[in-house]
């Protein structure tokens, strides 16, 4: 069977795992769902916009559903933020 690996920050997984469990499934179920929902709307050009902007943006950036990762505030002279759960989950 082939297989597809998907690399995830530990804060991304950790939103993922948490939804799973609140619906008693493996996260492996969440993500195949939420493949499944995309490849009905491939042909929506707006789908193929944002698998081409998400591609751009995650090299550098967390999604907004992922657990917060503590944020670096050196700029503002701030103590890093302490992670919390995503608020989309």
């Amino acid at each position: 069977m082939p297989t597809i690996r998907l690399h995830l920050e530990t804060a991304e997984y950790n939103a993922v795992a948490r939804y799973a469990a609140s619906m008693k499934v493996k996260p492996e179920a969440v993500v195949f769902a939420a493949l499944n929902r995309l490849m009905l709307d491939a042909r929506n050009p707006a789908v193929r916009a944002d698998i081409l902007e998400t591609a751009d943006w995650r090299r550098n950036n967390l999604p907004l559903w992922s657990d917060s990762a503590g944020s670096v505030q050196v700029y503002e002279g701030k103590p890093d933020d302490e992670p919390e759960p995503s608020r989309y989950i």
